[in-house]
């Protein structure tokens, strides 16, 4: 091979590559948009300000539960309690607020320590005393559901006080949607070129300059018209805030700490992750307590919307947890997966869900449907293994 051959080659590699294609991301956001214009085109209150509010109201739980079920899942495990757990501190959040008549800020306290102390529990025995995440958190299903049946006595517990009613089913003003908006695009452009600035400063090719211009167009387009639809009705639903605030700090902490990257090296390669020195069981422990405290989250959000504590609150939550994973692009396997994924397929899964509940669709065709799209999820998963191990 000559010297002009390996220039050659040396400025290919090095062009400019305006089409670079993901094709995981660009399946995921097609799916997303083919089942918006989908069920527009099927009913006409789809895309109606009520109706995507009401759908980012009904996402919030799901996506919660799925951030946490991301740094499980990345680190090589599962979680199958989670739906349970969302009822169990649900009902005792119902208990402390409305029989004993709790104030906001205990109940938020006492309900996120317990979700904790079930998570450290449970990521000890799974850590420290090797059994697996599968049985323990299949145990903890069952035994969650049995001590909330208990605890209630069987019954529905409300109604909530104002304050904590507000959790779920209150909203943000107007102007402070558009700060949050505006806040959203500063935070979005300064991502978006520190990321080329870091990539050209380590030698890294860099998108074209218009590329990333259009890129942040696009992104403003969408914050722009997703706070004048929100606005157009009562404003951003609260929930939502919650899970844009969850979604940006777990974000950090899986990208921009020793603690993610650790996380991602365990479900890759444990063995090697091991010998690097990293402490695999403290690591398995924190991540089902964050998990855990995720799910205690989350049922706060979905007690205080529902303004009351009901049995089957929560129920089969932990498989549209893991459901909304999956189809983002978290690999079952672990080691791979994002946050900002996993929040796409709580929307993916909402979107179905509020599109069968708009057509009055039997409910056995809802989990056909749903059951469809999760098996179709995990095949593009392997199959883009498969490929890239070609």
């Amino acid at each position: 091979m000559n010297q002009e051959t390996l220039l050659n080659q040396t400025k290919a590699k090095r062009r400019p590559n305006w089409f670079k294609f993901d094709a995981r991301a660009y399946t995921m956001i097609g799916a997303l948009l083919s089942i918006w214009v989908l069920f527009s085109l099927l009913h006409d209150r789809f895309l109606s300000p009520t109706n995507i509010s009401n759908l980012f109201l009904q996402m919030s739980v799901t996506s919660i539960l799925a951030i946490g079920m991301v740094l499980v899942i990345v680190a090589g495990q599962i979680d199958l309690s989670v739906g349970s757990l969302v009822g169990l501190t649900g009902g005792i959040a119902a208990i402390l607020n409305v029989w004993y008549e709790w104030n906001l800020i205990p109940v938020i306290i006492a309900t996120l320590g317990i979700g904790a102390a079930i998570g450290f529990i449970q990521g000890w025995i799974i850590a420290y005393r090797a059994v697996p995440a599968f049985i323990v958190t299949l145990g903890g299903m069952l035994i969650f559901r049995g001590v909330l049946f208990g605890t209630t006595g069987s019954v529905t517990i409300a109604p909530l006080t104002p304050s904590v009613k507000a959790i779920g089913q209150s909203y943000v003003g107007d102007m402070i949607g558009w700060i949050f908006g505006i806040a959203a695009l500063a935070v979005a452009g300064y991502l978006v070129m520190r990321k080329r600035a870091a990539r050209a400063k380590f030698g890294f090719d860099v998108e074209p300059f218009a590329v990333s211009v259009l890129r942040l167009g696009v992104i403003g387009a969408l914050v722009i018209g997703f706070v004048y639809l929100m606005n157009s009705y009562k404003g951003i639903p609260v929930p939502f805030v919650m899970v844009i605030v969850l979604a940006l700090i777990f974000t950090f902490i899986s990208k921009n700490t020793t603690f993610g990257r650790q996380i991602f090296a365990i479900g890759g390669n444990a063995e090697a992750a091991r010998l690097s020195g990293i402490n695999i069981k403290r690591r398995i422990l924190l991540v089902f307590v964050l998990c855990n405290t995720l799910a205690a989250i989350a049922a706060l959000v979905l007690t205080a919307r529902l303004n009351a504590a009901t049995m089957s609150a929560g129920q089969n939550y932990e498989l549209d947890a893991i459901a909304a994973c999956v189809i983002g692009g978290t690999s079952l396997m672990g080691g791979t997966g994002s946050i900002v994924g996993a929040i796409i397929g709580a929307l993916v899964m909402a979107s179905l869900d509020n599109g069968m509940s708009l057509m009055n669709l039997e409910s056995f065709w809802q989990y056909i449907v749903k059951g469809g799209i999760l098996i179709l999820a995990v095949y593009v998963d392997i199959y883009t293994r498969q490929r890239k191990k070609a």
